[in-house]
């Protein structure tokens, strides 16, 4: 599998990147088997690249990880901070979408002190003494809403600097953001300081090109990779313009319904189904350093590679602009 760059860091990554979500028990449960299964068919097709979080069934997603890469060199990993586990108070069953996920609460901490606990933690978990890279994660008013400024504020003030420190440290490689967004990704560059990488899920695919009118001219003047997740957009683009079809983690309203009825019909036209329409302008965007695949399922991961590995008829990227 081809490698990229990841910034203006020495680090290459497989341009396929593996998301570990799922294997932390996301909307329904996997067993450690079925954990394993899938992330063997990443390995076997050559993906070297694989992002987790904390967040991720409460640390389940790592544990899991980090027993499969232990006997594997040469895996670049990726984790993310922002959010503090400890051991829970009483039995949680359900948190975040994550079905029986590690019996761990959670707490934000963005400052400086709660980004080292975090990727210390993380590190145990995984069994590894340090990360490739390292994002923070879902900071930002789409997630937090009013509470962000607090966030922020945390993060500007320590946060950002001891991600320079650990990445000087060598305790990390790359760091940057994890998020849903574009306009905090221009705010932490702005008024921080440059990023090595930029985890973006659902702000540059075939439906949303949004991050097209800034954050990708920002990234390109900056030297800031781009890592796409969310590439079918939490569903829509799988699926197409179905009843009880998803968009952002919600059901699709009408507008958006229609707009992606249109894609697959011009894309039906190029005889392309829509989801690889969908994979192929995630990964031959310009600014696309990895795409982000995420299934607990074998058969869905090998589906999606296999749509990778078709040939795009000429003309199709013009009819899908």
């Amino acid at each position: 599998m081809k490698t990229r760059h990841i910034g203006r860091t020495g680090l290459e990554v497989s341009e396929i990147a593996f998301g570990c979500a799922s294997i932390g028990n996301l909307y329904r449960e996997v067993t450690e088997a079925e954990a394993q299964a899938v992330l063997d068919a990443a390995w076997e097709a050559g993906i070297r690249y694989f992002d987790t979080a904390p967040h991720y069934g409460r640390g389940l997603s790592e544990m899991r990880l980090g027993r499969f890469l232990a006997d594997k060199p040469g895996a670049v990993i990726s984790t993310k901070v922002g959010r503090l586990l400890s051991p829970a108070r009483s039995p949680i069953a359900e948190a975040d979408g994550y079905v029986r996920p590690a019996q761990n609460d959670m707490r934000y901490d963005y400052s400086g002190d709660g980004i080292e606990e975090s990727l210390e933690q993380s590190c145990e978990r995984l069994g590894r003494s340090g990360v490739d890279i390292l994002y923070v994660h879902d900071i930002g008013a789409y997630t937090h809403g009013a509470a962000n400024e607090a966030h922020m504020e945390a993060f500007l003030g320590s946060g950002y600097a001891r991600l320079r420190r650990m990445k000087e440290q060598g305790r990390i490689h790359a760091f940057g953001l994890g998020v849903n967004e574009n306009e905090v990704c221009l705010q932490v560059m702005r008024e921080a300081g440059p990023l090595d990488v930029i985890l973006l899920a659902g702000r540059l695919t075939l439906l949303d090109r949004s991050a097209e009118a800034a954050l990708v001219p920002a990234c390109r003047a900056a030297g800031t990779s781009l890592v796409l997740g969310g590439v079918f957009n939490s569903g829509i683009l799988a699926t197409g313009p179905v009843p009880g079809a998803t968009y952002d983690y919600g059901p699709a309203p009408g507008e958006v319904l229609e707009r992606v009825a249109d894609l697959q019909a011009r894309a039906g036209a190029q005889g392309l189904p829509l989801a690889t329409a969908a994979l192929h302008f995630a990964m031959r965007h310009p600014a696309t350093a990895a795409v982000l695949l995420g299934t607990a399922k074998p058969a869905s991961l090998r589906r999606n590679l296999d749509a990778l590995a078709t040939a795009m008829p000429a003309g199709a990227e013009a009819a899908l602009a």
